[in-house]
Order: C-alpha cells, then sequence, then structure tokens
C-alpha cells in the first residue's frame, strides 16, 4: 500500500516538521512494515509553469517529425514575450495548456534545463510529459495536456503536486484494513496520540424501495449488497489533476472519472466498488454462485470458462463480473465513445474465501481480490457507495438518484470474554486494567466489565477473533521495544537421542572416508522405480501421497534415498565433476497397512499421550535409512602413482563403516535386487531375533539403470536401514583396548571351491582363532585351474595375534592359526594351500 503524506495529513493533524521518515517510525513502532519512504521532487527545481502554446511550426528535413513552438508562459520568463521551445511530440494543438520547463530548472534525475540550439532552431526550455516530471504512467504517452481553466505562468510544481513523501507499506494478511488510507490514517493516529477524521463517517440516506433492484440468492458468499444510481453525469467529464495525481502516487493509473472514482474511494476507505453503465445492464442485479461451464469475458478481454464455486454478478443475460475479483466487459463504461451519462454503483461485502479461490482458480489478481481475501468492513459500503455518489455529482455534474437498495444478511457484532489482566499474563509486563482498555478502544473495540471485559470487535477487523488476539493489539499499542528480554530456561540433562547420536556418528563417519553428504529432497515420481528396476510388486513401489504437492512431477514421498542421491550425481556430473563420492542420511516413508486419519490436536493445552498415540498411528512408517553413491576415480592418480576408479568394494566398505558406528557385526553374501548388477551386487544383513535380517543392498548399479537415469559407467551404490542396523548393535561403541605387547603376525592361505564365499571363511577363521585374534584381513584371491584344480580359489589371510598382558609365543600364535584353519576346513571344506 502506497501511502502519499500529504493525503495521510487530511485524516490526521500531524505537525507540520514530521516527515515521511518520522511517520515510517511512528508506524512501524505500532506493527506496520514500512519499507521504503519515496521522496518525490526531492531534486525538482523551477521555473515549471502553466503555458499555452500559440504558434506551432513543422520542421521538415529530419528523421522524426519536429515541431518548432511559441508558448506563452506569461511573466513566468521574465519578459512575458512567448518562449520559443523545439518539441518532437504531437499529443497537442494551439490553443493548449500545457507545462513548461523553463531555463535553469532541474527536471528529476539530475537533469539540468538550458537554451540550446537543436535541429536548427533555439529551444529556450521544453515542454513536458509525464514520464520527464516522474508522475509515473499516465496512460497517455505524450505530452501533459491542461484543463483550460488554468492561468499561463500557473506555478505547476505546486499544481501538479510533484513535490510529496510516499510511504511504501507491506501489509501482512492479518491487516488487511490497512490497504486504505483510512485505516493507515486509525494507527497514525493511534501512534502519535492524535484525532481521527474518520473519511466514513458520511450521512447516508437509508434504503427503500425506489433502488436499483438486486437479487442475493447466496446470501453467505454475499452478506451486503448496497447499489446507488447516478444520472445525468456529463460524459466528457474527466478527473481533476488532483484525483489523478493521487492515483498515480497510490500506484495506480488513471482511466476515466468513473473508474478514477471508485478507484479512489477504494484506496480512501478499503471498500472495492464497480460503475456498471447503466445502459448496459439488463434486469435486476444478481449475485450466485455460476453453472459450471458458463462464460463471462472480464475487462482485461480474456474469455474464461467459470466454475460452480464462482461466486457471479449477473443480470438477465447472466453473469456480467466475478464478484469481487473483476468486472465484466458487457457492462464496463466505454470512455472511448462517451456515451456513458448513468451508472450504477456497486459497493458490496463478499466472502473472502470464495473471492481467493476464484482469483487463484482464474490467476486473476486485482486490486478488489487482494482486499476481500484479507477482509472488508462491511460496515463500509454505504458509506462508500455514498462517497462515490458525492464525487460523482461533483465532478461529472450528475444528479443522485432518490433511490437507495441495500441488501443485508442478518449478522451480530462479534464479542470476545478477556480477562483483565490477561496482556499482562501473556507480555510478562504489567499493564494495568486502564492501559487495556484504553488500548482495545482505541483500535475501535467497546469494551465493558471490570475484571473480566466483554470486547466488541469493530466490524473493520476480522482478525481479532480470541483473547491471545486482544492481547497482541496491547502489547504492539504498548510496544514490543518496552518488552523485558528473558532468556528461555531449558530443561537439564536432556541432551541428544542415542538415535541422533547413531546418525551423527554415521556422518562423520562417512565424511572422514572421502564421502560429501548431499541433503535431497524427500519427494519422488513413481516413474523412477520403473527406471530402478523394480519388480511390479516390489514394497517400495507402495508411496505415501501428497495431497498438496510442490511438484506435479513428484508427488510422492520418498521410500529409498538412491532416487534423489543419483540425481545429484547425474547433475554434479554433468557440470564437469565426475569423480563423486555422496552420501545421504534421512528418513524414508512408507505407508501403513491401516490408514487412519490424524486427530486434530488441541492449541488450548498439551495434548494427551493418547492423542498423540493416535497421532503417530496416522502417521506413515518412517525408518532413517543412510545411502552412498559412487562414481568415477575412488583413488586419484598423481605422482604417488596410479589411482583406482570407485568399484562394488568401495560400496560395501562404505556399509562397513556404518556398522562399526552401530557396534554390529555385518554379514555380505552374494545377493540380486532392484538396480544393481546380478554379478557385483551384495546382501547386507545382521543376525536378529534369532535369525537373519537383510537390511540392505550394495554394489555396481546395472547397465540398464545407467542408461535409464542417465548416470556414468560403473556407478555404484549402497543403501541400508539405519534403525535395524541399530536395533541389532551391541549398544554404545567403546573405544578399543591398546595392548602394550607386540603382535604375531600369521599368514595363510585357504584353497576352497569357487562358490564359498569368502565371508563364510573369514567368519570361521575368526571364530576358530579364539579370543588372542585382533585382526584378520584378505589380501589376495587367486584362480588357477592349473595349480588349484577346477572350481578352485585360494584366499589369503594376514591374521594379527595379541594377548593384553603378555607377549606371545610362537607355539601360541601357531597354534591359534591352527585352530583357526581347523574350524574353516570343518565348516567350508578349505584346506591349506601347498
Amino acid at each position: 500500500m502506497r501511502v502519499p503524506l500529504s493525503w495521510l495529513r487530511e485524516y490526521v493533524d500531524l505537525p507540520a516538521t514530521e516527515t515521511g521518515r518520522d511517520v515510517q517510525e511512528k508506524l512501524i513502532s505500532v506493527g506496520l512494515e514500512v519499507e521504503t519512504v519515496e521522496q518525490l521532487g526531492a531534486d525538482l527545481k523551477g521555473p515549471l509553469v502553466v503555458g499555452q502554446v500559440l504558434t506551432i511550426e513543422e520542421l521538415e528535413g529530419f528523421k522524426k517529425p519536429i515541431r518548432f513552438c511559441t508558448v506563452d508562459v506569461g511573466q513566468a520568463n521574465g519578459t512575458g514575450e512567448p518562449q520559443e521551445i523545439v518539441c518532437g511530440a504531437r499529443n497537442f494543438s494551439v490553443g493548449d495548456k500545457v507545462v513548461v520547463v523553463l531555463p535553469g530548472a532541474v527536471l528529476p534525475g539530475g537533469f539540468a534545463i538550458s537554451a540550446r540550439k537543436t535541429y536548427g532552431k533555439v529551444s529556450h526550455g521544453m515542454i513536458c510529459s509525464a514520464d520527464e516530471l516522474g508522475m509515473g504512467d499516465d496512460g497517455s504517452h505524450g505530452i501533459i495536456v491542461l484543463p483550460p481553466e488554468h492561468e499561463v505562468g500557473t506555478d505547476a510544481i505546486e499544481l501538479l503536486e510533484l513535490v510529496d513523501e510516499v510511504l511504501d507499506i507491506a501489509v501482512t494478511p492479518d491487516r488487511g484494513y490497512c490497504l486504505s488510507m483510512r485505516g493507515v490514517a486509525r494507527e497514525t493516529a493511534i501512534a502519535y496520540g492524535l484525532p481521527l477524521r474518520d473519511p466514513a463517517l458520511l450521512d447516508v440516506p437509508a434504503p427503500n424501495a425506489y433502488g436499483y433492484p438486486v437479487q442475493v440468492s447466496d446470501p453467505f458468499g454475499c452478506d451486503r449488497f448496497t447499489a446507488r444510481t447516478v444520472s445525468g453525469l456529463d460524459p466528457e467529464a474527466r478527473s481533476p489533476i488532483w484525483l489523478q495525481r493521487r492515483l498515480q502516487k497510490a500506484g495506480m493509473r488513471p482511466i476515466s472519472l468513473a473508474v478514477d472514482v471508485t478507484n479512489y474511494v477504494m484506496l480512501e476507505l478499503g471498500q472495492p466498488l464497480h460503475a456498471y453503465d447503466r445502459g448496459r445492464v439488463q434486469g435486476p442485479i444478481g449475485v450466485r454462485r455460476a453453472e459450471a461451464g458458463e462464460k463471462l469475458t472480464t475487462l482485461d478481454g480474456v474469455t474464461r470458462t467459470l466454475d460452480a464455486e464462482d461466486l457471479v454478478i449477473t443480470d438477465d443475460r447472466g453473469p456480467i463480473g466475478l464478484a469481487g475479483v473483476m468486472g465484466g466487459a458487457h457492462t464496463e463504461i466505454d470512455d472511448t465513445e462517451g456515451t456513458t451519462t448513468e451508472v450504477v454503483i456497486e459497493a458490496a461485502h463478499f466472502d473472502a474465501l470464495s473471492v481467493a479461490r476464484t482469483a487463484r482458480r482464474h490467476k486473476l489478481s486485482s486490486e478488489a481480490a487482494r482486499r476481500f481475501e484479507r477482509g472488508v468492513d462491511p460496515q463500509a459500503a454505504a458509506a462508500a457507495a455514498q462517497r462515490t455518489v458525492d464525487l460523482l455529482v461533483l465532478l461529472a455534474g450528475g444528479t443522485a438518484d432518490a433511490g437507495v437498495t441495500e441488501v443485508v444478511a442478518p449478522s451480530a457484532p462479534r464479542t470476545i470474554t478477556i480477562p483483565a489482566d490477561h496482556p499482562d499474563k501473556v507480555a510478562g509486563v504489567e499493564y494495568g486494567r486502564e492501559t487495556v482498555v484504553r488500548r482495545l478502544q482505541e483500535i475501535g473495540c467497546d469494551v465493558y466489565g471490570q475484571d473480566e471485559l466483554i470486547v466488541t470487535v469493530p466490524s473493520w477487523r476480522p482478525d481479532l477473533t480470541d483473547p491471545n488476539d486482544l492481547a497482541e493489539e496491547v502489547i504492539r499499542l504498548e510496544g514490543y521495544e518496552n518488552l523485558p528480554s528473558t532468556l528461555p530456561k531449558p530443561p537439564a540433562g536432556l541432551g541428544l537421542t542415542e538415535r541422533q547420536r547413531l546418525h551423527r556418528r554415521v556422518g562423520r563417519a562417512l565424511a572422514g572416508a572421502g564421502y560429501v553428504e548431499a541433503l535431497n529432497y524427500p519427494f519422488l515420481g513413481e516413474q523412477v522405480f520403473d527406471q530402478l528396476g523394480l519388480a511390479a510388486d516390489d514394497p517400495l513401489r507402495r508411496v505415501v501421497k501428497l495431497v498438496n504437492p510442490l511438484s506435479d512431477e513428484e508427488p510422492a514421498l520418498r521410500t529409498t534415498l538412491l532416487p534423489g542421491l543419483l540425481a545429484a550425481l547425474r547433475r554434479n556430473d554433468g557440470r564437469g565433476s565426475h569423480d563423486l563420492a555422496l552420501f545421504e542420511t534421512g528418513l524414508v516413508f512408507h505407508p501403513r497397512e491401516e490408514l487412519k486419519v490424524a486427530v486434530r490436536l488441541p492449541v488450548d493445552r498439551r495434548p494427551t499421550d493418547e492423542e498423540l498415540a493416535s497421532l503417530t498411528e496416522a502417521l506413515p512408517v518412517q525408518p532413517r535409512h543412510a545411502a552412498v553413491v559412487l562414481a568415477g576415480a575412488r583413488e586419484q592418480a598423481g605422482w604417488w602413482g596410479r589411482g583406482r576408479p570407485a568399484d562394488w568394494a568401495d560400496a560395501v566398505e562404505a556399509a562397513r563403516i556404518i556398522a562399526r558406528e552401530t557396534g554390529t557385526e555385518l554379514i555380505v553374501r552374494k545377493g540380486q535386487y532392484g538396480p544393481w548388477h546380478p554379478g557385483r551386487c551384495a546382501e547386507l544383513a545382521v543376525v536378529a531375533g534369532g535369525g537373519e535380517r537383510p537390511v540392505g543392498y550394495a554394489g555396481e548399479l546395472h547397465p540398464r539403470v545407467l542408461k535409464a537415469l542417465g548416470l556414468p559407467a560403473r556407478t555404484c551404490a549402497m543403501e541400508l536401514d539405519l534403525d535395524a542396523l541399530e536395533e541389532a548393535g551391541a549398544g554404545p561403541v567403546t573405544g578399543p583396548r591398546i595392548s602394550a605387547f607386540p603382535v604375531a603376525t600369521q599368514d595363510v592361505a585357504l584353497v576352497v571351491d569357487a562358490f564359498v564365499p569368502h565371508a563364510e571363511v573369514e567368519a570361521a577363521l575368526r571364530e576358530g582363532a579364539g579370543e588372542l585374534l585382533e585382526s584378520i584381513r584378505l589380501f589376495d584371491v587367486y584362480e588357477n585351474a592349473e595349480q588349484l584344480g577346477d572350481g578352485k580359489k585360494s584366499l589369503a589371510y594376514a591374521l594379527r595375534f595379541r594377548a593384553a598382558d603378555r607377549t606371545l609365543t610362537v607355539d601360541e600364535a601357531s597354534a591359534a592359526r591352527d585352530a583357526a584353519v581347523a574350524l574353516a576346513g570343518e565348516r567350508t571344506g578349505a584346506v591349506l594351500r601347498g
């Protein structure tokens, strides 16, 4: 809302020394967001006067039309002689009154005016357009042509109100009454402690049976409709300069007198209005819901197909306007023809939600809709209609018809009961009853009672609905800056949960291993499941869909972290980063077998445990997963040697890193699932509940998946259920025990069948070696049919033995090694390689 300070002073007697900056500070102190104060004409310097064109000579021989004019500027030039001016505009004629800037003046933007020779003539000044004077768009796109009644030589700076200050206020949705001069003036009067001259306090005639007929069939959508008629208008009448300037300063373009007056009253009182050419309206004006499929051509020239929820204004032909949004083209006042002499003024109050939905449904934003959807004072409709009638009679010579139509749905004022000390408790400041009552009365409330106040809310404040709203009004008017600063006192000893600690440990461990965290949106499109090669009955295809998604292409919540991570990898690879190792830990979402409707929790008390439990049961299952993706080089090449590309083993090692942080023994075995390559996929499992439980997969992705998703060749990935790992873990990970005694290393090479997994051999060696075994590492895999036989492979392990209390002898280390080999041979058929 743009508020000219000169206009604001009409309603509040501000001190003459108050500047726009001073008013801005005061309004901010009472809670309005005044973003800027625009200084109009701050660098403007005269002489700038009214002149009359005496002669016009067309200059020939130039690329564009040029005119050499003589203009009478009276005594403004000091001589009284006609001023010679060169001008390229063509929208004025001999005898027209124009705005002339003389040598020595400075126009907005620091543009100094002097006599200069141009097009073979000397131009002593300039005939001005609205843009050159910083007046904004007046719709004419040419020289300002003034009404003939203005005297030659009159100071045009004062005439055109070129010097002013304009406050630009960002009105929040709950303060819709401030989308009017009346509302801002009320806040200004409160801030300064001055009386308000309310422009809505007008003498309005009572409704009678002679007004224009109106039929409201939807009293919920339109609870008030006022219609007034003005006849005998001068079709040639134009908006006076003061009216045009106020509209321009407020950010609106002058159009025609009738339209300008309705816009002016809307800005003044906050009540949107519409003027119909009575000669184009057929029959009574009606208000109803549209029929699905009805058509309406709005004032912007667009033919719109209406929805059954749209509230429309009608006559005998059908819809003639979208209620509260925009009028129709069939009944508009056509200023170009100059034939409108009788108008019907509509001032109505429409349901805020209905207007908001209609405006968004048709993507049609208007000043009227902006006000209605934030709340318009229903009691102001009659006053706004009267103000419009008065201005039309004054400016266009019309006559107000005696008929007054007013359709009103019965309603009662809204009252709120509030303890007198409630604002004190909310703010932690002792205001006292007198202050509370005074502040509530200042905003327009009627207050009764002593300890328990009964407050009648003013009609222009639909946002005041409960005691806390009233408390906020008292607090903001008393000054937020006067509230004491009190630090919160959080209860001690809570800290992070074990799940949160695990989440952080996993992130630090993966970051330490060279992975970069990539946080992605938890949304996906179901087509990604086909790209990942998931089976038609895969549980991951059961998704939770959002009612109002951010994107129609991703309407579902993710059931796996891979789509987001792989998209991040593809995006970074496309931008030139080819060696990538990304990870993410986050929630995935699975629908419950039985869908339940969430209960609406109360806001006046803490929800009970039963209410919270029922809310939790209505939510989808949300386990926390961890995933990594890799592409390109895992180890860079350099002077130190050759690099190494990322492969399936790196993805498996990432899973082992995570498992170590949970204190879980991870079982790694050959697997086959969804997006992974069938020959390079590991199934990850843990021991839980007396059996093995799969918790994820790791390995290289299938070439078909890489092609479908546009990923680099040999991309690898891993995903596992972090919550399942935590459940199977042994609790918080403890630090290792450090022994001061030396280590004994024993190497063994075992020959096993080619289909025997390394994990089974390692598990047998670990169990057979006993407590002395500190670590075991596979360092070689060898396959040679001539030396080992068909279907055989050799696995070479390095076993490290150490005791916590002594130095191991060779015999003790050898015995532990032999026991390990013996158990491996018993379980897997392994034999020592000769």
